[in-house]
């Protein structure tokens, strides 16, 4: 759901890069799971609000600069059941993430190994035999079926 960037001032905030729809979305969930160079481990939001691309955010049992910065570079993570159901045909990035990807003609092109927006539509990163970056779009991707862990997609292989 985002990353710690870095600490914010002496008082133990800390700057975020939020990867939600919304900037401001992260704010809606606690407690926040981070995963450092160790396990995860929860932490519960106490206050924060957007600044500029991002957030600042002061989280339960950090005070001060020297402990925000232990946590620069986490993850960040919410629990999947503290999240709304998706709308039909909308589909979280993380359900995504491992589905085998295969074209019209029956052909495996690999596995959606990451998602990423661009101004215009999410693109799927296809790891297989090669690397493929597939637009996540209405006529390119005609069946998602997270039962199955599959993805059809109208997409030669040779592209």
């Amino acid at each position: 759901m985002g990353r710690i960037l870095a600490p914010y001032g002496v008082r133990g905030w800390l700057k975020v890069q939020p990867q939600t729809e919304a900037i401001e979305g992260l704010l809606n969930y606690s407690p926040w799971w981070l995963q450092g160079e160790h396990d995860w481990q929860a932490y519960r939001l106490v206050e924060g609000r957007v600044q500029g691309a991002g957030l600042v955010v002061h989280l339960e049992g950090i005070a001060d600069r020297d402990q925000a910065a232990v946590l620069r570079g986490a993850s960040i993570a919410v629990a999947r059941s503290a999240l709304p159901a998706a709308d039909e045909g909308e589909f979280y990035w993380c359900d995504l993430i491992g589905l085998a990807v295969v074209n019209r003609e029956g052909v495996a092109l690999g596995e959606v190994a990451e998602v990423f927006a661009t101004g215009a539509n999410d693109v799927l990163v296809v790891r297989g035999e090669r690397e493929r970056l597939i637009p996540f779009a209405g006529p390119v991707v005609m069946q998602v079926d997270l039962d199955r862990a599959r993805l059809l997609v109208d997409w030669g292989a040779d592209y």
